[in-house]
């Protein structure tokens, strides 16, 4: 949170310093994350190694991998299609509370 009674250099040399002194652990943390990438990159690679080996291609014919196509597209497009439709009615205002209107004499 921003305090408007202390000068803004005052504030960037607070920041230098925390910066200095959490500088070794910005690097074990760093560190760690690029070895859990290396690690997750592994076993997906080792993943699909496996599964490709064990892929016999000539197992679906050609009308199967047509209908795998289209199905995939057609469920990526219905998907999207509902999403652009979540953000255009929130962003329109059709998902706000409305406020119905009482007669006063109904209150």
């Amino acid at each position: 949170m921003y305090d408007s009674t202390v000068p803004i250099s005052a504030l960037a040399k607070r920041g230098a310093m925390a910066l200095a002194t959490a500088h070794g652990e910005a690097h074990i943390s760093n560190m760690k994350i690029v070895l859990l990438v290396i690690i997750l990159s592994g076993i997906l690679a080792a993943a699909l190694v496996f599964t490709l080996a064990g892929w016999d291609s000539s197992a679906m014919s050609i009308h199967g991998w047509i209908a795998l196509g289209l199905g995939t597209f057609l469920s990526l497009a219905l998907g999207g299609g509902l999403m652009a439709l979540t953000f255009y009615s929130a962003r329109k205002g059709y998902d706000d509370r409305i406020e119905v209107d009482v007669p006063p004499d109904q209150d």
